[in-house]
Protein backbone atom coordinates (compact mmCIF):
# COMPACT_ATOMS: atom_id res chain seq x y z
CA UNK A 1 0.00 0.00 0.00
CA UNK A 2 2.81 2.38 0.87
CA UNK A 3 4.53 1.57 -2.44
CA UNK A 4 1.30 2.30 -4.31
CA UNK A 5 0.90 5.66 -2.51
CA UNK A 6 4.50 6.59 -3.28
CA UNK A 7 4.02 5.68 -6.93
CA UNK A 8 0.81 7.75 -7.08
CA UNK A 9 2.57 10.70 -5.44
CA UNK A 10 5.42 10.54 -7.98
CA UNK A 11 2.98 10.42 -10.89
CA UNK A 12 1.05 13.43 -9.59
CA UNK A 13 4.24 15.39 -8.96
CA UNK A 14 5.56 14.62 -12.44
CA UNK A 15 2.24 15.63 -13.98
CA UNK A 16 2.26 18.92 -12.08
CA UNK A 17 5.81 19.76 -13.16
CA UNK A 18 5.05 18.91 -16.79
CA UNK A 19 1.97 21.12 -16.79
CA UNK A 20 4.04 24.01 -15.43
CA UNK A 21 6.61 23.61 -18.19
CA UNK A 22 3.93 23.38 -20.90
CA UNK A 23 2.09 26.43 -19.58
CA UNK A 24 5.02 28.80 -19.75
CA UNK A 25 7.52 27.04 -22.06
CA UNK A 26 10.29 28.20 -19.74
CA UNK A 27 12.86 26.44 -17.64
CA UNK A 28 15.03 27.78 -14.87
CA UNK A 29 18.09 29.10 -16.69
CA UNK A 30 20.26 32.17 -16.27
CA UNK A 31 19.43 35.23 -18.37
CA UNK A 32 20.74 35.01 -21.95
CA UNK A 33 22.37 38.45 -21.64
CA UNK A 34 25.68 38.23 -19.79
CA UNK A 35 27.43 41.44 -20.86
CA UNK A 36 27.57 44.48 -18.60
CA UNK A 37 24.89 47.13 -19.25
CA UNK A 38 26.06 50.35 -20.88
CA UNK A 39 24.11 52.40 -18.33
CA UNK A 40 23.74 51.49 -14.66
CA UNK A 41 20.00 52.15 -14.48
CA UNK A 42 17.56 50.13 -12.41
CA UNK A 43 14.44 48.59 -13.99
CA UNK A 44 11.04 49.87 -12.93
CA UNK A 45 9.78 46.38 -12.06
CA UNK A 46 11.01 42.82 -11.77
CA UNK A 47 11.30 41.07 -15.13
CA UNK A 48 11.59 44.26 -17.18
CA UNK A 49 15.04 43.20 -18.39
CA UNK A 50 17.32 40.15 -18.26
CA UNK A 51 14.53 37.68 -17.68
CA UNK A 52 15.45 34.01 -17.21
CA UNK A 53 16.60 32.12 -20.27
CA UNK A 54 14.58 29.44 -22.05
CA UNK A 55 15.44 26.80 -24.62
CA UNK A 56 13.34 25.30 -27.40
CA UNK A 57 12.94 21.55 -26.83
CA UNK A 58 11.23 20.72 -30.14
CA UNK A 59 13.76 19.71 -32.82
CA UNK A 60 13.92 22.24 -35.66
CA UNK A 61 16.00 22.72 -38.79
CA UNK A 62 17.52 25.91 -40.19
CA UNK A 63 18.06 26.31 -43.94
CA UNK A 64 19.30 29.22 -46.07
CA UNK A 65 17.01 29.11 -49.11
CA UNK A 66 18.37 32.22 -50.83
CA UNK A 67 21.70 33.99 -50.38
CA UNK A 68 21.63 36.43 -53.32
CA UNK A 69 19.26 39.15 -52.13
CA UNK A 70 20.50 42.74 -52.30
CA UNK A 71 20.23 44.25 -48.84
CA UNK A 72 16.66 43.09 -48.15
CA UNK A 73 14.63 45.17 -45.72
CA UNK A 74 11.16 43.63 -45.46
CA UNK A 75 9.40 40.39 -46.33
CA UNK A 76 5.69 39.82 -46.83
CA UNK A 77 3.94 36.49 -47.52
CA UNK A 78 1.73 36.27 -50.60
CA UNK A 79 -1.52 34.24 -50.53
CA UNK A 80 0.06 31.39 -52.52
CA UNK A 81 3.04 31.09 -50.17
CA UNK A 82 5.55 33.09 -52.21
CA UNK A 83 7.40 36.10 -50.76
CA UNK A 84 7.42 39.77 -51.72
CA UNK A 85 10.66 41.36 -50.52
CA UNK A 86 11.91 44.95 -50.62
CA UNK A 87 15.56 45.67 -51.31
CA UNK A 88 17.00 48.80 -49.79
CA UNK A 89 18.34 50.16 -53.06
CA UNK A 90 14.88 50.57 -54.56
CA UNK A 91 13.59 47.30 -56.03
CA UNK A 92 11.20 44.56 -54.94
CA UNK A 93 11.55 40.89 -55.75
CA UNK A 94 9.12 37.99 -55.64
CA UNK A 95 10.57 34.66 -54.55
CA UNK A 96 9.01 31.25 -54.97
CA UNK A 97 8.20 29.36 -51.79
CA UNK A 98 11.50 27.47 -52.15
CA UNK A 99 13.44 30.76 -52.20
CA UNK A 100 14.24 30.91 -55.91
CA UNK A 101 13.86 34.23 -57.73
CA UNK A 102 10.58 34.56 -59.59
CA UNK A 103 10.08 38.24 -60.48
CA UNK A 104 11.82 41.61 -60.13
CA UNK A 105 9.83 44.82 -59.73
CA UNK A 106 11.50 48.06 -60.78
CA UNK A 107 10.36 51.59 -61.69
CA UNK A 108 9.39 52.37 -58.12
CA UNK A 109 9.68 55.91 -56.70
CA UNK A 110 13.19 57.27 -56.24
CA UNK A 111 14.63 56.54 -52.81
CA UNK A 112 17.52 57.99 -50.85
CA UNK A 113 19.27 54.79 -49.81
CA UNK A 114 22.15 56.42 -47.96
CA UNK A 115 22.43 55.87 -44.22
CA UNK A 116 19.39 54.01 -42.90
CA UNK A 117 17.16 55.08 -45.77
CA UNK A 118 15.96 53.33 -48.89
CA UNK A 119 13.05 51.13 -49.86
CA UNK A 120 11.80 49.96 -46.47
CA UNK A 121 8.69 48.10 -45.32
CA UNK A 122 6.15 46.36 -47.55
CA UNK A 123 2.70 45.03 -46.62
CA UNK A 124 -0.08 43.45 -48.65
CA UNK A 125 -3.65 44.70 -48.34
CA UNK A 126 -5.90 42.31 -46.40
CA UNK A 127 -7.87 41.70 -49.60
CA UNK A 128 -4.74 41.37 -51.76
CA UNK A 129 -5.94 38.15 -53.38
CA UNK A 130 -8.68 40.22 -54.98
CA UNK A 131 -7.37 43.81 -55.06
CA UNK A 132 -3.61 43.08 -55.56
CA UNK A 133 -2.87 46.26 -53.59
CA UNK A 134 0.59 46.68 -52.10
CA UNK A 135 1.62 49.26 -49.47
CA UNK A 136 5.24 50.24 -48.89
CA UNK A 137 7.44 52.76 -47.10
CA UNK A 138 10.54 54.54 -48.37
CA UNK A 139 12.82 57.49 -47.72
CA UNK A 140 11.83 60.14 -50.23
CA UNK A 141 14.31 62.88 -51.21
CA UNK A 142 12.90 66.41 -51.03
CA UNK A 143 14.33 69.81 -51.95
CA UNK A 144 14.98 70.52 -48.26
CA UNK A 145 15.82 67.12 -46.87
CA UNK A 146 14.41 63.60 -46.80
CA UNK A 147 11.20 62.21 -45.32
CA UNK A 148 9.41 58.93 -44.82
CA UNK A 149 6.71 58.34 -47.46
CA UNK A 150 3.99 55.70 -47.51
CA UNK A 151 2.78 54.63 -50.95
CA UNK A 152 0.37 52.15 -52.46
CA UNK A 153 -0.26 50.59 -55.85
CA UNK A 154 -1.55 47.52 -57.66
CA UNK A 155 0.72 44.61 -58.50
CA UNK A 156 0.49 44.12 -62.27
CA UNK A 157 -0.80 40.91 -63.81
CA UNK A 158 2.71 39.91 -64.92
CA UNK A 159 4.09 40.82 -61.47
CA UNK A 160 6.91 43.02 -62.77
CA UNK A 161 5.41 46.43 -61.95
CA UNK A 162 3.32 48.35 -59.44
CA UNK A 163 0.54 50.19 -61.24
CA UNK A 164 -1.18 53.45 -60.24
CA UNK A 165 1.44 54.32 -57.65
CA UNK A 166 0.21 56.88 -55.14
CA UNK A 167 1.89 58.43 -52.10
CA UNK A 168 -0.79 58.40 -49.40
CA UNK A 169 1.20 59.94 -46.53
CA UNK A 170 4.40 61.88 -45.86
CA UNK A 171 5.87 62.09 -42.36
CA UNK A 172 6.83 65.72 -41.96
CA UNK A 173 8.87 67.73 -41.33
CA UNK A 174 11.60 66.62 -43.71
CA UNK A 175 15.12 66.47 -42.30
CA UNK A 176 18.59 66.49 -43.83
CA UNK A 177 19.75 63.59 -41.66
CA UNK A 178 19.74 60.05 -43.02
CA UNK A 179 18.92 58.03 -39.93
CA UNK A 180 15.95 56.49 -38.09
CA UNK A 181 12.93 56.49 -40.38
CA UNK A 182 11.07 53.77 -38.48
CA UNK A 183 8.51 52.72 -41.04
CA UNK A 184 6.73 49.46 -40.30
CA UNK A 185 3.17 49.11 -41.63
CA UNK A 186 0.49 46.75 -40.28
CA UNK A 187 -3.23 46.50 -40.95
CA UNK A 188 -5.76 46.45 -38.12
CA UNK A 189 -8.94 44.33 -38.08
CA UNK A 190 -10.90 47.12 -39.79
CA UNK A 191 -8.52 47.43 -42.73
CA UNK A 192 -6.81 50.61 -41.51
CA UNK A 193 -3.06 51.04 -41.19
CA UNK A 194 -0.77 51.49 -38.23
CA UNK A 195 2.47 53.14 -39.37
CA UNK A 196 5.56 53.72 -37.23
CA UNK A 197 7.79 56.74 -37.83
CA UNK A 198 11.26 57.46 -36.48
CA UNK A 199 12.32 60.76 -34.92
CA UNK A 200 15.32 61.05 -37.29
CA UNK A 201 18.01 60.78 -34.58
CA UNK A 202 19.76 64.16 -34.48
CA UNK A 203 19.46 66.19 -31.26
CA UNK A 204 17.78 69.16 -32.94
CA UNK A 205 15.03 66.98 -34.45
CA UNK A 206 14.55 64.21 -31.85
CA UNK A 207 12.40 66.47 -29.66
CA UNK A 208 9.70 66.18 -32.35
CA UNK A 209 8.87 62.81 -30.81
CA UNK A 210 7.07 64.85 -28.13
CA UNK A 211 5.39 67.32 -30.52
CA UNK A 212 1.78 66.65 -31.47
CA UNK A 213 2.09 68.89 -34.54
CA UNK A 214 4.83 66.64 -36.00
CA UNK A 215 4.67 63.18 -37.60
CA UNK A 216 8.07 62.15 -36.27
CA UNK A 217 8.58 59.62 -33.48
CA UNK A 218 4.98 58.41 -33.61
CA UNK A 219 2.64 55.53 -34.25
CA UNK A 220 0.07 56.78 -36.77
CA UNK A 221 -3.38 55.40 -37.52
CA UNK A 222 -4.33 55.91 -41.15
CA UNK A 223 -7.07 54.88 -43.55
CA UNK A 224 -6.03 53.05 -46.74
CA UNK A 225 -6.03 56.47 -48.41
CA UNK A 226 -3.69 57.98 -45.84
CA UNK A 227 -6.23 60.03 -43.89
CA UNK A 228 -6.59 60.04 -40.11
CA UNK A 229 -8.80 57.26 -38.77
CA UNK A 230 -11.84 58.87 -37.16
CA UNK A 231 -11.95 59.18 -33.40
CA UNK A 232 -8.20 59.29 -32.75
CA UNK A 233 -6.98 60.04 -29.21
CA UNK A 234 -5.79 63.58 -30.10
CA UNK A 235 -8.52 64.62 -32.50
CA UNK A 236 -9.93 67.23 -30.10
CA UNK A 237 -6.56 68.65 -29.03
CA UNK A 238 -5.82 71.99 -30.68
CA UNK A 239 -2.88 71.88 -33.07
CA UNK A 240 -2.45 68.11 -32.84
CA UNK A 241 -2.31 65.89 -35.89
CA UNK A 242 -5.44 63.71 -35.77
CA UNK A 243 -3.62 60.67 -37.20
CA UNK A 244 -1.32 60.35 -34.16
CA UNK A 245 -2.06 57.21 -32.14
CA UNK A 246 0.89 57.34 -29.71
CA UNK A 247 4.01 59.47 -29.27
CA UNK A 248 7.44 59.54 -27.66
CA UNK A 249 9.09 56.91 -29.86
CA UNK A 250 12.71 56.90 -30.97
CA UNK A 251 13.14 54.56 -33.94
CA UNK A 252 10.28 52.03 -34.02
CA UNK A 253 11.36 49.44 -36.60
CA UNK A 254 9.13 46.71 -35.19
CA UNK A 255 5.32 46.69 -35.24
CA UNK A 256 2.97 43.70 -34.91
CA UNK A 257 -0.57 42.88 -33.82
CA UNK A 258 -1.03 39.93 -31.48
CA UNK A 259 -3.39 37.62 -33.42
CA UNK A 260 -4.81 36.24 -30.17
CA UNK A 261 -5.64 39.53 -28.42
CA UNK A 262 -5.63 42.10 -31.22
CA UNK A 263 -3.22 44.28 -29.21
CA UNK A 264 -0.55 46.36 -30.93
CA UNK A 265 3.08 45.76 -29.99
CA UNK A 266 6.15 47.76 -30.96
CA UNK A 267 9.94 47.44 -30.79
CA UNK A 268 12.24 50.45 -30.96
CA UNK A 269 15.92 51.23 -30.87
CA UNK A 270 17.28 52.83 -27.75
CA UNK A 271 20.39 55.00 -28.01
CA UNK A 272 23.41 53.31 -26.35
CA UNK A 273 21.37 50.90 -24.25
CA UNK A 274 17.64 50.71 -23.72
CA UNK A 275 16.16 48.94 -26.77
CA UNK A 276 12.46 48.50 -25.97
CA UNK A 277 9.40 46.32 -26.42
CA UNK A 278 6.20 48.31 -25.88
CA UNK A 279 2.50 47.51 -25.71
CA UNK A 280 0.94 50.40 -27.61
CA UNK A 281 -2.19 52.06 -26.27
CA UNK A 282 -3.99 55.01 -27.91
CA UNK A 283 -2.99 58.43 -26.62
CA UNK A 284 -0.06 57.20 -24.54
CA UNK A 285 3.38 58.82 -24.40
CA UNK A 286 6.32 56.38 -24.48
CA UNK A 287 8.81 58.89 -23.21
CA UNK A 288 11.59 59.52 -25.71
CA UNK A 289 13.70 61.62 -25.18
CA UNK A 290 12.38 62.49 -21.69
CA UNK A 291 12.86 59.03 -20.17
CA UNK A 292 15.21 56.33 -21.42
CA UNK A 293 17.26 53.39 -20.21
CA UNK A 294 20.13 54.40 -22.50
CA UNK A 295 22.81 57.06 -22.85
CA UNK A 296 24.28 59.01 -25.77
CA UNK A 297 26.73 57.13 -27.98
CA UNK A 298 29.44 59.27 -26.40
CA UNK A 299 28.43 57.92 -23.00
CA UNK A 300 26.92 61.25 -21.94
CA UNK A 301 23.57 61.28 -20.17
CA UNK A 302 20.40 62.06 -22.09
CA UNK A 303 18.33 64.94 -20.75
CA UNK A 304 17.86 64.62 -17.01
CA UNK A 305 18.96 60.94 -17.12
CA UNK A 306 15.66 59.69 -15.72
CA UNK A 307 13.95 56.39 -16.46
CA UNK A 308 10.56 56.90 -14.83
CA UNK A 309 8.19 59.85 -14.78
CA UNK A 310 4.46 60.30 -14.32
CA UNK A 311 2.64 60.54 -17.62
CA UNK A 312 5.17 58.42 -19.52
CA UNK A 313 4.78 54.72 -20.25
CA UNK A 314 7.32 52.11 -19.20
CA UNK A 315 8.53 49.54 -21.74
CA UNK A 316 7.27 46.02 -21.18
CA UNK A 317 10.85 44.87 -21.68
CA UNK A 318 14.21 46.39 -22.54
CA UNK A 319 17.76 45.33 -23.43
CA UNK A 320 20.95 46.90 -22.12
CA UNK A 321 23.33 46.62 -23.94
CA UNK A 322 21.36 46.92 -27.16
CA UNK A 323 20.42 44.20 -29.62
CA UNK A 324 19.03 46.63 -32.28
CA UNK A 325 15.52 45.30 -33.00
CA UNK A 326 14.95 45.27 -36.75
CA UNK A 327 11.38 43.92 -36.57
CA UNK A 328 9.00 41.78 -34.52
CA UNK A 329 6.51 39.06 -35.40
CA UNK A 330 4.11 36.82 -33.50
CA UNK A 331 4.63 33.20 -34.47
CA UNK A 332 1.52 31.53 -35.89
CA UNK A 333 3.03 28.39 -37.38
CA UNK A 334 2.98 24.67 -36.60
CA UNK A 335 5.73 24.44 -34.00
CA UNK A 336 3.38 24.35 -31.02
CA UNK A 337 6.07 25.26 -28.47
CA UNK A 338 6.45 28.64 -30.23
CA UNK A 339 2.75 29.42 -30.70
CA UNK A 340 1.96 32.98 -29.60
CA UNK A 341 5.61 33.80 -28.87
CA UNK A 342 7.01 37.15 -29.98
CA UNK A 343 10.09 36.92 -32.19
CA UNK A 344 12.54 39.80 -32.57
CA UNK A 345 15.03 40.23 -35.42
CA UNK A 346 18.25 41.54 -33.87
CA UNK A 347 20.64 43.53 -36.06
CA UNK A 348 23.70 44.39 -33.95
CA UNK A 349 22.87 41.39 -31.76
CA UNK A 350 23.19 39.09 -34.80
CA UNK A 351 20.54 36.65 -33.65
CA UNK A 352 16.80 36.06 -33.45
CA UNK A 353 15.15 36.50 -30.05
CA UNK A 354 12.19 34.43 -28.88
CA UNK A 355 10.14 36.01 -26.10
CA UNK A 356 7.48 34.12 -24.16
CA UNK A 357 4.69 36.43 -22.98
CA UNK A 358 2.25 35.85 -20.16
CA UNK A 359 -0.32 38.47 -19.11
CA UNK A 360 1.57 41.02 -21.25
CA UNK A 361 4.83 40.40 -19.40
CA UNK A 362 7.98 38.72 -20.70
CA UNK A 363 8.58 35.49 -18.78
CA UNK A 364 11.36 33.94 -20.87
CA UNK A 365 13.94 34.81 -23.51
CA UNK A 366 15.87 32.66 -25.98
CA UNK A 367 18.44 33.57 -28.63
CA UNK A 368 18.42 31.62 -31.88
CA UNK A 369 20.91 31.44 -34.79
CA UNK A 370 23.53 33.36 -32.83
CA UNK A 371 26.30 31.40 -34.59
CA UNK A 372 25.27 32.60 -38.05
CA UNK A 373 26.90 36.02 -37.72
CA UNK A 374 24.04 37.74 -39.59
CA UNK A 375 22.18 41.00 -38.99
CA UNK A 376 18.57 39.82 -38.94
CA UNK A 377 16.27 42.46 -40.46
CA UNK A 378 12.72 41.10 -40.78
CA UNK A 379 10.67 38.05 -39.75
CA UNK A 380 7.43 36.43 -40.86
CA UNK A 381 5.54 33.14 -40.48
CA UNK A 382 5.15 31.41 -43.84
CA UNK A 383 2.13 29.60 -45.19
CA UNK A 384 3.88 26.32 -44.41
CA UNK A 385 4.19 27.16 -40.70
CA UNK A 386 7.92 27.88 -40.81
CA UNK A 387 9.58 31.05 -39.55
CA UNK A 388 11.34 33.03 -42.28
CA UNK A 389 13.93 35.76 -41.81
CA UNK A 390 15.90 38.05 -44.12
CA UNK A 391 19.30 39.46 -43.26
CA UNK A 392 21.28 42.52 -44.25
CA UNK A 393 23.79 40.12 -45.77
CA UNK A 394 21.24 39.08 -48.41
CA UNK A 395 20.08 35.73 -47.02
CA UNK A 396 16.61 34.26 -46.56
CA UNK A 397 16.41 31.74 -43.72
CA UNK A 398 13.76 29.08 -43.19
CA UNK A 399 13.42 27.79 -39.62
CA UNK A 400 11.03 24.85 -39.39
CA UNK A 401 10.01 21.96 -37.21
CA UNK A 402 11.82 18.74 -38.13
Amino acid sequence: MKAFNLQLFNLLAASFLLSCVNETNVSAQNPVETNRPTADYKPAFAGQTRIKGIKTTTPYATTVINKKLENPWAISVMPDGRFLITQKGGTMVILAANGSLSKTITELPKVDDSGQGGLLDVTLAPDFAKSRMVYWAYSEPQSKGILLAIAKGKLSANETAIENQTVIYRATPAHTGRLQYGSRIVFDKNGNLFVSTGERSDREIRVHAQYLNSSLGKILHLTPDGKAVAGGPFVTKEGARPEIYSLGHRNPDGLAIDPQTGELWEAEFGPKGGDEINLIKPGKNYGWPIITYGVEYSGAKIGDAIQQKDGYEQPVYYWNPVISPGSIAFYTGNLSEWKGNLFVAALSGSHIIRLVLKANKVVGEERLLADEGERFRDLVTGKDGALYAVTDGGKLYRIAKK
